[in-house]
This record gives structure tokens, C-alpha cells and sequence, in this order.
């Protein structure tokens, strides 16, 4: 009995494991989506304050 017990416990483990790390990668990707999205329209914003401050 102490074998299966020891061996579920391991298991259990083992897929929280496993959980975690598709979490982890699943919030690196989406935050490297949204940042470069970001990183565009900061890049427009800029270009048209530019165009402003350039045409005064």
C-alpha cells in the first residue's frame, strides 16, 4: 500500500508540474502578443506628435 501511495503522490506532483508550466508559457506568450501590439501604436502615437511638434 505505501508503494501506491508514494507513487500517486509523485504523480500528483508530476501534473502540477506540468499545469504550471503551460500556465507560465501560456501568460509569456500572450504578453509578448500584447506588448509588441503596444509597441506598435506607441510607434504611431509617436509619429504623429513628431509630425506635430515638426510642423509648428
Amino acid at each position: 500500500m505505501k508503494k501506491i501511495t508514494k507513487n500517486q503522490k509523485g504523480q500528483g506532483v508530476l501534473e502540477y508540474v506540468i499545469l504550471t508550466a503551460l500556465i507560465g508559457i501560456f501568460c509569456l506568450v500572450s504578453v509578448k502578443k500584447i506588448g509588441g501590439s503596444l509597441n506598435g501604436e506607441l510607434k504611431k502615437i509617436n509619429t504623429k506628435i513628431d509630425g506635430i511638434v515638426e510642423s509648428r
